[in-house]
């Protein structure tokens, strides 16, 4: 939902029709830029003009990559006159729309985006000659967008299509049962939110320095949201790290091989002295904090220790981000855990259940398109 491809209208895509139905493939379309890219530098940030909305702009942004290109290579955007997140561009394929839509949650996410009026900051965008022709138009969550022309994988031809949703509000829509539940997803990132009052408006400025940002959700509510950039990815990061130290020593083990006996290890390792900042790819608020190591004795290098450091240093990161004190003072009674690398590994899962004061109930691994056919459903 920070992300961003670029394509030309009329020209995205090219339908081809069989006996078995219509299929597409993508033409004139750019790369996604995905919110991973790390182009942007806090340098480059800082130079940018302040928006005008509640959320810190950061690289990986829309609105930010987009301003990257028109400084460091203007002619790259001007094959271009149309652009989005990646579901943007499919709800626009499908729909054969002249301007691509895009829900509130994803503009948001773009930065530069006013979430109480709704609208881009047209005007500091434009003094700065950002390019606003290719700012989508921007609707409310569960609108339509259009209706599907053509039939495709079954939908038939004319079927409502809704404007393509936030990927991390409808992992939360799956599986928020209370508004007294937080809900603590680790996967390639990882996040932990709780859903704020009825009525609450975020500040009209960012806080950069803050941890928490509020992401719009569904009929005007706002999730409180740690948005942690280290969760799976950092794990993979250290089982990577593994395999190539391994191949150095002339030995391959397989990746599979390598995470089963890594957790194994820090099964049976329950505690360490090991403490393990797990940042590797810096935080929004903090980019410049990257990952350490203390407390190192001789007598926890063990793979079990520095594994069970690793992960309690995952979870520990997400709570100093939205401390225990603030669910409470939410009213949080449960958390719910979801996500890939946290239904797969039983250390993370055990460290989770240490940290936090409430039950912690797990779910399955939470899809966003079932959250975002929930929505649908519920709206219908």
């Amino acid at each position: 939902m920070h992300g961003v491809v670029f394509w030309k209208r009329n020209q995205g895509c090219s339908w081809t029709e069989s006996g078995t139905g219509s299929t597409w493939e993508p033409a004139a379309v750019s790369h996604l830029v995905t919110w991973q890219d790390s182009r942007c530098s806090c340098s480059f940030l800082s130079s940018l003009p302040q928006p005008q909305s509640h959320i810190s702009l950061a690289t990986g942004f829309g609105c930010a990559t987009i301003f990257w290109y028109l400084k460091n290579n203007p002619d790259f955007l001007k094959s271009y006159d149309a652009a989005g997140t990646i579901h943007d561009y499919v709800v626009a394929m499908l729909c054969d729309l002249e301007k691509p839509l895009m829900s509130v949650q994803n503009a948001a996410s773009w930065g530069y985006f006013s979430s109480r009026s709704k609208s881009w900051n047209t005007e500091i965008l434009r003094e700065s000659g950002f390019p606003i022709h290719l700012l989508p138009e921007v609707g409310d969550p569960g609108d339509v967008a259009g209706r599907m022309s053509r039939g495709w994988h079954g939908i038939p031809k004319g079927a409502e299509v809704g404007l393509a949703l936030g990927d991390f509000q409808c992992s939360v829509y799956s599986c928020l049962a209370e508004r007294s539940d937080a809900v603590l997803n680790i996967s390639t990132s990882a996040q932990l939110t709780v859903s704020m009052p009825w009525g609450f408006q975020p500040a009209e400025t960012p806080d950069s320095s803050s941890s928490v940002a509020y992401f719009p959700y569904f009929d005007g509510h706002y999730l409180a949201v740690a948005a942690s950039l280290n969760g799976g990815n950092v794990l993979a990061t250290f089982v990577n790290m593994l395999g190539q130290w391994m191949a150095e020593l002339g030995l391959e083990v397989l990746e599979s091989t390598l995470y089963t006996r890594t957790i194994k290890a820090a099964l049976a390792q329950r505690d360490t002295g090991l403490s393990i900042c797990p940042t590797v790819f810096g935080e929004r608020h903090v980019p410049e904090q990257l990952a350490s190591v203390t407390g190192i004795a001789a007598s926890d290098l063990s793979l079990g220790h520095v594994t069970r450091g690793l992960c309690r240093g995952i979870v520990q990161n997400l709570r100093s981000m939205l401390p225990a004190e603030c669910l409470r003072e939410a009213g949080v009674k449960r958390i719910l855990g979801s996500g890939s690398a946290l239904s797969r590994n039983e250390v993370l899962r055990q460290e989770v259940e240490g940290a936090f004061p409430f039950p912690v109930v797990y779910g399955k691994d939470v899809d966003a398109a079932v959250g975002a056919a929930l929505v649908m459903l519920h709206r219908r």
